[in-house]
């Protein structure tokens, strides 16, 4: 009976601190797990040597019969204290090393939610940092328990047990590359739909297939545009012309403008010689008055056609930003050049006031009365005598 108790003993393995066993579950309490490796007594798992994260039972991540790869941390005669988490954080610590090297992309789920940030489990507790989730400002983390991210290890450090990882890494990674294909898909002179992005004192942002373009103020409109929300909004959808690609500073030109009809077209057909047309004086030159018939179509009052008197300069009878009706004399739209006259209207007033004033000396014939002319005859006959 002594020698096949001696000889049992004698097949019980022996192990060192820092071995690698295998073994299978053979029993789960709430804060550990007993697994037989072999030993004269069942090895203990202890819930914080099961993994890198936070366990709250055993059985939750264990059941009986599972079969384990363990590392040895303590033998002493009737106690044998084994971990899971350590194996796994070896292996995981040359594997990420490999992926940081690399820049592989790991999928991995999200396992909890923390202060500042996400927390997976890839062997060992890596760590996301908020501002290395996503591209924009995340408010509230609480929906990306159990997601699944694209990450890259950002910081790895295996002697103070430190991972971090970043998804916003990969994020930035691939709007780069269809930044790239997008610009060398870009010609000058193509038209194509981007949206607002933003808007600045001097011009207009807009995303054009992933690539931020600028229409410059003076691209905005064919008139003159002090502010760049009288023309477009954020997020609005639009036409541009492209005008030019940078593909080393990344630098798109666009035009609004070129997309829509000149002013000139516009006007084309609305006027004919004659027409009598309200416009607003914008500029006074030495030889007359540019006048704002529609907006970016201006027609010239030459010097001469201002006033039914002679005048030194312009602004003798006119100012800047006045409202003032003109004949249209001709029309070149080919040329971009309207002739108009204010003095013609203003000798029709004069024409009617002479007709009034021929009215009245007739009626004074009527009623018994002289005229001028009778006035002359009588003196020329005296002259004749």
């Amino acid at each position: 009976m002594v020698e096949e108790m001696n000889s049992e003993v004698t097949k019980m393995k022996s192990f060192s601190v820092g071995e690698i066993v295998t073994g299978k579950v053979s029993k789960v309490e709430d804060k550990q797990a007993f697994v037989d490796v072999g030993f004269k007594v069942d090895g203990v798992v202890p819930i914080s040597e099961l993994s890198s994260l936070h366990v709250e039972k055993v059985s939750d991540v264990l059941s009986v019969d599972d079969e384990l790869e363990l590392k040895v941390l303590k033998v002493e005669n009737d106690e044998l204290i084994l971990s899971k988490r350590a194996v796994q954080a070896e292996k995981a610590w040359d594997e990420l090393q490999q992926a940081y090297e690399s820049g592989q992309i790991l999928e991995v789920e999200v396992a909890d939610v923390v202060k500042g940030g996400l927390v997976v489990d890839l062997g060992v507790r890596g760590f996301i940092p908020a501002s290395l989730v996503e591209r924009h400002f995340v408010e509230d983390f609480s929906d990306y328990k159990g997601k699944t991210l694209r990450l890259k290890v950002a910081e790895i450090d295996q002697d103070n047990n430190k991972l971090i990882l970043s998804q916003r890494a990969v994020l930035d990674e691939e709007l780069e590359d269809k930044k790239r294909t997008v610009l060398h898909s870009l010609k000058a002179g193509d038209i194509v739909e981007g949206k607002v992005q933003r808007l600045t004192d001097f011009g207009a942002f807009i995303d054009v297939g992933g690539v931020d373009g600028l229409v410059h103020i003076s691209q905005l409109a064919h008139h003159r545009v002090d502010k760049t929300s009288d023309v477009v909004k954020e997020g609005e959808t639009i036409k541009v012309k492209i005008l030019s690609v940078d593909q080393d500073s990344e630098r798109v030109s666009l035009s609004i403008k070129d997309t829509q009809p000149g002013p000139w077209e516009s006007f084309s057909g609305r006027v004919s010689p004659g027409d009598v047309l309200e416009g607003t004086v914008r500029r006074l030159v030495t030889f007359g008055a540019f006048v704002e018939l529609a907006p970016g179509v201006e027609g010239l009052v030459h010097i001469s056609q201002l006033a039914n008197r002679h005048i030194g300069t312009p602004s003798e009878v006119l100012s800047e930003g006045e409202t003032v009706q003109v004949k249209v004399l001709d029309v070149n739209i080919k040329e971009k050049r309207i002739s108009l006259s204010i003095r013609d209207l203003l000798e029709k007033e004069d024409t009617s006031d002479e007709d009034y004033q021929a009215y009245e000396s007739s009626k004074q014939d009527d009623q018994g009365g002289f005229s001028l002319s009778d006035l002359i005859g009588d003196q020329l006959k005296k002259y004749k005598n």
